[in-house]
């Protein structure tokens, strides 16, 4: 038997075991600092695309392989001013006060998913669910749910109110395909972002979080009588200016 070979047969169990965590730990480190570089370039240069934009594409290509995503960037301050508090009213009425991530809610969301017996609910605020939109999947688990909150803090961190609802509102899915409120003010109502009336913002709000399903039921009572309670509580909500 070389020597080599006696090597490898006589290396504790314990070193292997604590270079498999030291290695495990090391990756972690590097993949949440690339988190934060790309968060960081993002405070001043637009994101082209996200995750969830290339997931959806590369799933419908499957079938569809001619497929291509609307999505057109507009700045803040060509975005309705009705759809930014209707969003906020419809998605997390807290969000000017809390620091990305409330954990009331997400307590409350463990509490549900305990009886349910799996992960159906993430008590996600607007800042959780671009973290989630831009780097991660929509595949419901504990630990995606971690790696949200760590990018959420991040996000917070470099970010104000007014560039994480910017970036948001031009990301967020809004249809099949549809991404972000100018393509999607385009795609419902054949307007741009700016020109979204009370009851045009409120609705969009209420397609979340489900937008391809009400893209498809676009007469749905429960999505009417959501867009009603919107119209009247969108108002009491604040924006960043």
């Amino acid at each position: 038997m070389s020597a080599m070979a006696r090597r490898k047969r006589s290396v504790n169990p314990l070193v292997l075991l604590w270079r498999i965590f030291f290695w495990g730990f090391c990756a972690i480190v590097l993949l949440q600092l690339w988190f934060l570089a790309q968060i960081a370039v993002w405070t001043h240069v637009n994101p082209g695309s996200t995750s969830f934009m290339q997931t959806r594409l590369n799933e419908v290509r499957k079938t569809d392989p001619g497929f291509q995503l609307k999505h057109d960037w507009v700045p803040y301050d060509k975005i309705s001013l009705s759809l930014k508090r209707a969003v906020i009213a419809a998605e997390d009425s807290g969000f000017m006060q809390h620091k990305g991530v409330e954990m009331e809610a997400i307590e409350l969301a463990i509490k549900r998913n305990a009886r349910r017996g799996r992960v159906t609910h993430g008590g996600s605020t607007i800042t959780q669910q671009l973290a989630k939109n831009l780097f991660l999947t929509g595949k419901r688990s504990y630990i995606r749910k971690g790696q949200e909150l760590v990018i959420a803090l991040m996000i917070e961190a470099l970010w104000d109110k007014r560039r994480i609802l910017e970036v948001y509102l031009n990301v967020v899915e809004w249809g099949n395909g549809v991404y972000g409120a100018q393509a999607a003010a385009k795609h419902h109502f054949g307007v741009n972002a700016a020109q979204l009336s009370s009851y045009q913002a409120a609705r969009m709000a209420g397609m979340l979080p489900a937008p391809r399903y009400f893209d498809k039921r676009k007469n749905s009572p429960f999505l009417a009588r959501k867009t009603g309670t919107l119209q009247k509580r969108m108002y009491q909500v604040t924006v960043p200016k």
